[in-house]
């Protein structure tokens, strides 16, 4: 039986475990390209899922593989397939780069488009309802759990912190009398976020249960209180509230916090960065979710709307 061509896909997959391939791609993408940690987990997850597909032999998978792949794929929804797809993509853009293979069995497959799912998000009335009783707790309720789910609200809302980026904020990330901070979001990048009044005496009343050696500002165990845990103190308040649970999480009121903001007058830019996005069409989908409002606006007080 003749030798593997060297650089072919045969001899990628005798030289290489797919499990090794795939750990080298992940530091490839955390050490040149910044990758934030859940991108790489999301694709770790993905290449590990279409390795076990092919019978672990994903290196020297080819196009007819990759295609009954996808087609193993229906029944997933678009985004989905379409992440699935960007993880394949890069992961054999990579193998290409280094020397590892030769080819792509991925170029010549049709690309599948995935339509973006517009933001979901609240009414006012229902973020002041959270507010309200997050606000009345502290007054009836008063303690280290009324005034960390306080400020934990208010942060989220008022300066449309990703759930990653607000339970890991440092104990001096917010600092009396300043309307403003630092935090790191995706990819390590930094960016300033604007600190409401409420939202600094809330942090204010919360700092004084929180041990000056703390590193984080919201600790809970060794390290840091967790997404999941904010997941369910947001859900609680939500149905303690009257807003139905189900529609209620971190990001929908990081969405609030965008749409509310266009709907204000704040332009895209400025919500781009504010928010963090690298991309501005990211930042765009609010613009559909405010497009009610706009219209209502403009009925209201153009000139024409008067004739």
């Amino acid at each position: 039986m003749p030798e593997p061509e060297p650089g072919s896909a045969e001899a990628a997959g005798a030289a290489l475990p797919d499990a090794r391939a795939i750990a080298l791609f992940l530091d490839f993408l955390a050490a040149e390209k910044g990758a934030a940690a859940n991108t790489r987990l999301a694709y770790g997850r993905d290449l590990a899922l279409a390795s076990a597909a092919v019978g672990g032999r994903l290196l020297a998978a080819g196009e007819a593989e990759m295609a009954r792949l996808f087609e193993g794929f229906a029944g997933l929804s678009a985004a989905t397939v379409a992440r699935r797809r960007s993880a394949l993509r890069r992961f054999f853009g990579f193998l290409l780069k280094e020397g590892i293979r030769r080819d792509d069995p991925m170029a010549r497959l049709d690309p599948v488009k995935a339509g973006r799912s517009l933001p979901r998000t609240l009414a006012r009335h229902e973020v002041e309802a959270m507010l309200a009783e997050a606000g009345r707790r502290a007054r009836d309720e008063p303690g280290p759990r009324a005034d960390r789910l306080v400020a934990l609200l208010e942060l989220l809302y008022g300066s449309g912190l990703r759930a990653s980026e607000l339970v890991g904020l440092p104990r001096n990330a917010i600092r009396p009398g300043e309307p403003v901070a630092i935090v790191r979001g995706k990819g390590g990048r930094e960016r300033m976020i604007p600190i409401s009044r409420p939202a600094l005496a809330a942090v204010a009343r919360w700092l004084a249960h929180v041990p000056k050696e703390s590193p984080y500002l919201f600790p809970s165990g060794r390290g840091h209180l967790s997404r999941a845990q904010l997941f369910n103190l947001v859900r609680e308040l939500a149905a303690a509230a009257g807003v139905p649970p189900e529609r209620v999480s971190p990001h929908v009121l990081r969405h609030a916090f965008a749409t509310h903001m266009l709907e204000s007058g704040a332009d895209l830019r400025t919500l781009q960065t504010l928010l963090g996005h690298a991309d501005i069409s990211t930042t765009e989908r609010y613009t559909h979710v405010a497009t009610k409002h706009l219209v209502e606006t403009v009925a209201a007080r153009h000139p024409l709307a008067r004739r």
